[in-house]
């Protein structure tokens, strides 16, 4: 069942499905497309009715009026020609995309197609052969081409990769990926160099504090020196002689035979005196003891 036309297609899909008229008609898959490559646009393509004869139908863009999976259907009468007159036809597609230096970078394989004016929205290049399942397809846009010839497309590019990747094949999707993951890995290997370097500084910084500190020994000391009362520094302050003199007089003698010091025991005797004996006293006289 055909189904409402998209508003763009890809020139490969169009060439790809087989063509019904509406007279009900297979007129075999299409072949060719049909473009005027001054203005960019596509005007139409031809199909293949048989495969062993040399009957080609060309058909216009306007006659194209619905799609299925596997069929493009169409309205009104072809026009008849032969693959020689075909090959002579303008065209851009399979032309060798050259680079800036003249070198060549691929070759135009399809173009995305406007289905309403015809218009080649950009064009898809392949790096190799473009019959080769899977191959990578670059987006290139009709502005950047700066000209043609027949077989030759000139452009300003130095390589494909200046171009956007439209379709990637599994060895350019692998090389994406590797490239992805390399760079992951560059900033987490850089992440953890900065974590390690700010940790060892840290690290040092706490090191140097140690080793500035003084042993714990030395600690004590100083806290101990802290609760001592601190003595005046400086020379001696200037003592007269004469008032140990005053003082040894008032005392009575410089050994401290005056008066007992009130903060001593009276039992205590004083240092250099012989203590007395408790069993002398008023019986010394007594002849029996």
């Amino acid at each position: 069942m055909p189904s409402a036309l998209p508003e763009q297609l890809l020139l490969s899909d169009l060439l790809r499905r087989r063509v019904r008229c509406d007279q009900g008609l297979d007129h075999g898959p299409g072949s060719i497309a049909w473009m005027h490559p001054p203005v960019h646009r596509l005007l139409g393509w031809a199909s293949r009715p048989s495969a062993f004869g040399q009957r080609r139908e060309v058909w216009r863009l306007d006659q194209l009026k619905g799609m299925s999976e596997a069929e493009t259907f169409v309205r009104g009468e072809p026009a008849v020609t032969d693959p020689d007159t075909l090959r002579r036809l303008p065209t851009l597609f399979e032309a060798v995309l050259l680079g800036a230096d003249g070198q060549p970078l691929g070759c135009i394989a399809d173009a995305a197609v406007e289905l309403r004016t015809g218009r080649v929205r950009h064009y898809l290049v392949s790096r190799s052969d473009p019959r080769l399942p899977g191959s990578s397809r670059w987006r290139l846009v009709p502005d950047r081409i700066v000209d043609q010839q027949p077989g030759r497309v000139f452009s300003a590019l130095r390589d494909l990769d200046d171009l956007p990747l439209a379709r990637a094949s599994v060895r350019q999707e692998f090389l994406r990926r590797s490239r992805r993951w390399r760079d992951q890995m560059g900033e987490e290997t850089a992440r953890l160099r900065d974590q390690f370097q700010q940790a060892g500084g840290r690290l040092e910084d706490r090191l140097e504090g140690w080793l500035e500190e003084p042993p714990w020994d030395e600690r004590q000391e100083r806290a101990g020196r802290v609760d001592e009362p601190a003595w005046p520094e400086g020379p001696a302050p200037d003592v007269d002689p004469d008032a140990y003199d005053d003082w040894i007089d008032e005392n009575g003698d410089a050994d401290g035979a005056g008066a007992p010091d009130a903060g001593l025991d009276s039992r205590t005797p004083a240092p250099g005196r012989r203590p007395p004996d408790r069993y002398r006293g008023r019986d010394d006289d007594d002849p029996w003891v």
